[in-house]
């Protein structure tokens, strides 16, 4: 398998914002967007994170820029979105990734957990459309792309409170879809299945750890291995990008064939 993709300018000169860019989907997103000539900011609450990643971005040959970014504060991403038009004058894309998966039993969890994983997942995105939206409509357009997850379609055990938050994040996309679809901004929503990625440790570990999780993940997501982040990156891009000019308010399931048995 290979996930080596060239440059063709797919969202040349846009200005694009990914949350979470520090790792996983949301480093291979603005390293992808990057190629592909887009303008990124690069947005974590691991500001040092963000910063390797930028760099990243500019080594390979594209333009960035790093913040500091809690997205469950409203003023830090709105700080987000003025360093942005800042630095390039728009925002073409946002790229709504930050997110937290943190496990357990429903009558277990804390009030902590649970809020935390609404301020981040729903809240998080929901900031980020509202800070966006006025300079897209300024602009005459742009695209955003939230992401959810499988379990924003159909759930797993120890999962509630994430599923939850994911599901809100499904229903965000087509509600932003249709307030703004005649306004030149659109809304779409990824839905990855198992990634490769440090925000399923915790999950792996209640289900007998990550090895057992891989050596029996073909029980589960039929394509037989997990999802790389840049796999999802490549999906995140297109929708971004012009080609995907006839798509809003669409739930893209991204997930080796989880969610069509």
């Amino acid at each position: 398998m290979s996930t080596t993709h060239g440059s063709n300018g797919r969202v040349a000169g846009k200005v694009c914002i990914v949350t979470g860019a520090g790792s996983g989907i949301g480093e291979a997103t603005a390293l992808r967007l990057g190629e592909e000539g887009g303008r990124v900011t690069c947005a974590d609450l691991d500001g040092e994170r963000a910063a390797r990643t930028a760099a990243a971005v500019v080594a390979a040959g594209g333009e960035a820029i790093a913040t500091t970014t809690d997205v469950a504060d409203r003023s830090s991403v709105e700080a987000m979105v003025a360093d942005t038009v800042t630095a390039w004058g728009r925002v073409d894309v946002l790229v709504s990734n930050a997110g937290v998966n943190l496990p357990g039993l429903l009558h277990e969890v804390s009030d902590e957990v649970i809020d935390r994983t609404l301020d981040v997942n729903v809240k998080g995105q929901l900031y980020g459309a509202r800070a966006v939206i006025p300079h897209m409509l300024a602009q005459g357009g742009g695209s955003i792309v939230n992401v959810s997850s499988v379990n924003g379609i159909v759930s797993e055990p120890f999962l509630t409170v994430y599923s939850a938050s994911k599901g809100a994040s499904v229903m965000l996309t087509k509600g932003i879809a249709l307030d703004y679809a005649k306004q030149g901004i659109r809304c779409n929503v990824i839905c990855p299945g198992w990634v490769d990625t440090p925000i399923n440790h915790a999950h792996a570990d209640m289900m007998g750890g990550l090895t057992q999780v891989y050596d029996t993940i073909d029980s589960f997501q039929p394509i037989g291995r997990p999802g790389e982040p840049r796999e999802i990156a490549h999906v995140a891009l297109f929708l971004a990008s012009d080609e995907a000019s006839f798509m809003t308010g669409s739930v893209v399931p991204v997930d080796g064939g989880m969610t069509a048995q």
